[in-house]
């Protein structure tokens, strides 16, 4: 695996800092969760694979371990407001002057300056700010549940970071500081947005308000439609080939139904076409072909889809199903493991590792700096 022998410490949280921590572990990294007391097990349901140490952070110990533990790790995983690791003795400037080799990853939400940077916010504030969601849904701006910043924006660019981050330390032996914020995140993962909305494109994709354009709901030749058994499918027909390819699988006449936008009559004509037939029947003429038509398939059945049994895109586990990783590597590719920890469940093995004596482990359980949850055999 790309990243095996990398050793990573994720303070836990919620979507964007385990994603990331996904990520690297599912690509070979060694990562531990560093859970607070009382954590729920499976809390944030991306901890495939990882190792749990319990750390009570209001313990006057708490710091000396943690400091010992990242003292030769090669990534932190930091996913609290600008200031928390630092009251703890955990910031940046403590951190890498015992390890100068320390990628020192910091994942928030406004980022690490200015005047919002502090404030508590969620995905869709995050995604608000980046004017993204501005250009969302019809009507009213209408937020991609939580995947644009948490995860896409958020998670990922982080983990792109950090892949960055160790490239460059082995031409200088240095770490260094990501400032990982799902504002910035999210707007760069939008790009193209920016880029096809500029007067200078030479083709107008956005002339209309949102929701009347050609991508966010204004063509008929790029939207859903309902099928006779209550399911959906799928039109992209944008170009003009693929366009023909889809009037006469709906056994319909491009001249009939001209490639415009915010045709209501064409609209309505296609959507009760479809009603006529089930999604199974619409696949049988559309499959195979360039008509850019495609069954929406429930994310329940995803990997039951021939295209995807096919490639065995999804794993299958005790009844979990989840994606495989993504991209594939021929050489290197990831070995997800999909157990998640139990909160607790290393915190010995891990200090253990990290050089503390038995006794000393001991001494930190019985004060509740640290608790351990051995996982019993079901056997």
């Amino acid at each position: 695996m790309a990243l095996r022998g990398y050793k990573v410490i994720e303070f836990a949280g919620l979507a964007p800092g385990p994603f990331c921590g996904m990520i690297l572990r599912d690509h070979g990294a060694s990562v531990i969760r560093v859970d607070k007391p009382f954590t729920m097990p499976n809390v944030d349901s991306l901890g495939r694979g990882k190792r749990s140490l319990v750390v009570d952070f209001k313990k006057p110990a708490s710091s000396q371990i943690l400091t010992k533990l990242c003292s030769n790790a090669d990534v932190l995983i930091d996913p609290f407001r600008p200031g928390v690791m630092e009251k703890f003795n955990l910031g940046p400037s403590d951190l890498c002057e015992v390890n100068p080799k320390l990628i020192y990853a910091r994942l928030t939400g406004f980022g690490q300056n200015g005047p919002f940077s502090k404030m508590a916010g969620h995905d869709i504030n995050y995604i608000a700010i980046s004017g993204v969601l501005s250009v969302l849904g019809g009507k009213k701006p209408q937020p991609p549940i939580n995947l644009m910043g948490d995860f896409a924006g958020g998670g990922l660019i982080c983990a792109l970071g950090i892949c960055l981050a160790l490239l460059e330390r082995h031409k200088s032996g240095k770490g260094q500081v990501i400032d990982a914020n799902m504002v910035e995140g999210s707007a760069y993962v939008s790009s193209w947005l920016w880029t096809t909305r500029s007067k200078s494109f030479p083709y107008p994709l956005w002339p209309n308000p949102t929701g009347k354009n050609i991508l966010d709901g204004g063509a008929h030749f790029y939207q859903t439609y309902e099928t006779k058994d209550k399911k959906f499918m799928a039109v992209g027909a944008l170009e003009l080939p693929f366009y023909d390819t889809f009037v006469k699988g709906m056994d319909l006449t491009s001249s009939d139904n001209p490639q415009e936008l915010n045709v209501s009559k064409t609209h309505e004509k296609l959507a009760n076409a479809f009603l006529t037939k089930t999604q199974e029947e619409w696949c049988k003429i559309f499959d195979l072909t360039d008509a850019c038509v495609t069954p929406v398939v429930p994310i329940e059945e995803a990997h039951k889809h021939p295209h995807n049994a096919h490639n065995q895109s999804f794993l299958q586990k005790d009844g979990k199903i989840v994606p495989i990783p993504a991209p594939r590597l021929s050489r290197t590719p990831a070995e997800p493991c999909l157990r998640d920890p139990y909160p607790g469940e290393h915190t010995q093995e891990i200090l253990l590792e990290a050089g503390f004596k038995e006794n000393e482990i001991q001494s930190f359980i019985e004060d509740k700096t640290v608790y351990w949850e051995p996982v019993k055999s079901s056997l």
